[in-house]
């Protein structure tokens, strides 16, 4: 009898030895793909100031000292509270659809340098294509300011 109680309690240790090194080889090895997935993705691209609309640049430098109320509608709108200029010929009004705005060039090229933003949802004006249609160029209704931006990111709302 104590031979027998012997042998299960020695099936018994092996046993508990197995699942113990099975619970923490799997934890390990669960947390190593964890941390891994985390770290290898690639991180948020950074806004820098100079790629900030100039609107939104001046309201960060200057704050207003007026809170607006939860009942305003959301400022998606440009900020426009002057009455806007007549189109241009063959121009039309188009919105922002690229989920992190504009980059508003001097030029029709990438290599261009950038004089300003766009945010998501602005309405701006397309004023003309370039020839090989990758480019618009546009004016910011609350501001005036005339640019380059890549085309194919925004739609038409007339």
């Amino acid at each position: 009898m104590n031979l027998r109680v012997g042998l299960i309690n020695a099936v018994q240790f092996i046993f508990g030895f197995v699942v113990g090194v099975a619970i923490l080889a799997g934890g390990s090895a669960f947390l190593g793909f964890y941390l891994f997935s985390k770290m290898s993705g690639t991180p948020a691209r950074p806004i820098f100031a100079e790629e900030l609309p100039q609107e939104e640049t001046a309201a960060t430098e200057n704050p207003s000292p007026v809170q607006s109320s939860a009942s305003e509608p959301a400022a998606t709108d440009n900020f426009t509270s002057q009455p806007e200029p007549d189109l241009e010929p063959g121009a039309y009004k188009a919105r922002v659809t690229w989920p992190r705005g504009l980059i508003l060039r001097d030029s029709a090229s990438a290599d261009a340098e950038r004089i300003g933003g766009v945010g998501f949802n602005w309405e701006i004006v397309i004023i003309e294509e370039s020839r090989d249609g990758k480019w618009q160029r546009v004016r910011i209704p609350s501001s005036g300011q005339k640019g380059w931006v890549k085309a194919g990111n925004v739609e038409k709302i007339n």
